[in-house]
């Protein structure tokens, strides 16, 4: 292996590889070249990171919080001035198109910028006393050692929301990342470490969830856990970490509905379909895998579709024309077409399709055709979580039947509506059981200025991003300061 493509763990400041440690890799899923070679922690490592954390945490909690923010500020620079290098690696990596790939990185640059501006915020709440000469007040205080640990589908932007939220509330972070995208791992950590962030404060340890992650989430000094990846894993985490009363933020999986009315701007909602089920090659939590129509115009816009999935440009994802790359693995592909035979089982009707693809470029990947099957409610691929390009198609009488269908699933992450009728939009907005709706546009993911989260089996109820991304990492404090020179009983004075 050329030490060119070999890379360590970040602890404590360092760059290290452990005599005799084992290593894995990462390859490019669309042509198998080889990426890198990365450590393969142990829970000794792992050990090692929380005490460089726990170490390094007193010094950052008391360094201001503005300064803290400016770090942030130039871990943004970082990150912009290596924008298409960097969304090059996620490309390769990930496989995502270049455009997502940029994205990706720009979705970062957006947090990190916006999270600098909390420095100067990080707001608890002044409120009027019951009693004579008294305030009453709170504030935030940090956890103290954070675990970060993050999926592959977005392997530069959610790390970002993590780190950065935990850094700028004064926190001290291990960050755990997916393995087959521990390059842009590295990546990451790179803009911080160039950034100035202080030794112990940002440490990385790759390496398999059940060795490293394990041994992260079952440290007593780690005070908060944040979690994102498959509903399984997720459970597995919360219960390891109730054990000790850590608190364990959990954002999961989702199946996530798009309604088109019989009133719909329908050429809009097929671009919103288009991206929202095949952008990432569908491996999104906020992709749109159920499209429910109206009958009256269902066979209108099934037809539509399938007009301009046959132009789809399925290929290099590197090629700016491409319009989906290969999913992320060989799992991936695995599981993908696990689930494309479960529905020819139970008799979901193939309209589009359904292969793995072979031949020329695509032979060295993991592509697998856009999918669309037209099939029924409570059907498993009408339920269950793909992480891939197949989309089910269900037809409803009218907009109740929508929501319902919309509604009778596990997860509620994100949802989408098209229609011109502003009553319909503010139902669904008020009945789709959901974290996020959008009306008139795909099951996309939020702004970073707005929380990002669902309900059900999508997460235990916190939420990344926007102003409230503090409240995972900050324990509030109630301070009452008593200027009135004499002992006062609160309930038990007169009044």
């Amino acid at each position: 292996m050329p030490d060119t493509v070999e890379h360590g763990l970040f602890i404590d400041g360092r760059w290290e590889s452990p005599p005799g440690a084992a290593r894995f890799t990462t390859r490019n899923p669309a042509t198998g070249e080889l990426l890198g070679s990365f450590v393969s922690g142990r829970a000794e490592d792992a050990e090692r990171a929380v005490t460089a954390a726990a170490r390094a945490f007193p010094a950052w909690r008391d360094t201001p919080a503005p300064k803290r923010g400016e770090l942030l500020l130039r871990v943004a620079e970082n990150l912009k001035r290596r924008k298409e290098a960097i969304g090059r690696v996620v490309t390769k990596e990930m496989g995502k198109v270049i455009a997502e790939g940029r994205g990706d990185v720009q979705e970062a640059i957006d947090f990190v910028e916006y999270m600098a501006g909390e420095g100067r915020r990080l707001a608890g709440e002044t409120v009027p006393s019951e009693l004579f000469r008294k305030m009453c007040l709170t504030v935030r205080q940090p956890k103290g050692v954070v675990v970060c640990i993050t999926p592959w589908n977005f392997p530069t932007a959610i790390p970002n929301w993590k780190i950065a939220a935990a850094l700028v509330c004064g926190n001290a972070v291990v960050f755990k990342p997916a393995s087959n995208t521990a390059l842009c791992a590295v990546e990451v950590v790179k803009a911080y470490e160039e950034a100035g962030v202080p030794a112990g404060v940002l440490n990385l340890v790759t390496g398999a969830g059940g060795v490293v992650g394990n041994a992260l989430v079952d440290d007593p000094r780690v005070r908060t856990i944040s979690f994102t990846g498959g509903v399984e894993t997720g459970r597995e985490v919360y219960v390891r970490g109730a054990k000790s009363l850590k608190m364990v933020h959990l954002e999961l999986g989702g199946k996530n509905p798009q309604i088109v009315m019989d009133d719909a701007d329908l050429e809009l909602a097929l671009e919103g379909v288009l991206f929202g089920a095949f952008g990432t090659s569908g491996q999104r939590c906020t992709a749109t895998s159920r499209l429910i129509v109206h009958e009256k115009v269902y066979d209108q816009f099934l037809a539509s579709l399938l007009e301009r999935l046959a132009t789809f440009r399925v290929g290099d994802p590197l090629d700016e024309k491409t319009d989906m790359g290969p999913v992320a693995s060989a799992d991936q592909e695995k599981k993908v077409l696990e689930y494309i035979a479960v529905a020819r089982s139970e008799g979901g009707k193939l309209r589009f399709g359904g292969e793995k693809l072979r031949g020329g470029v695509f032979d060295a990947g993991h592509f697998i055709a856009p999918t669309v099957f037209e099939t029924r409610h409570g059907s498993r691929i009408s339920k269950e979580e793909i992480f891939g390009p197949v989309l089910s198609v269900l037809k409803v009488r009218d907009f109740e039947e929508a929501v319902h269908v919309a509604n009778d699933i596990e997860y509620g992450l994100s949802s989408s509506i098209y229609t011109r009728d502003v009553n319909r939009a503010f139902r669904a907005v008020q009945e789709l059981e959901a974290g996020i709706t959008y009306v008139n546009a795909p099951t996309i993911g939020a702004e970073v200025q707005l929380p990002f989260g669902g309900v059900k089996n999508t997460g235990n109820g916190g939420r990344e991003a926007g102003s409230v991304a503090i409240d995972e990492f900050t324990e509030l404090k109630t301070v009452f300061l008593d200027f009135s020179s004499h002992l006062q009983k609160a309930q038990i004075d007169p009044r």
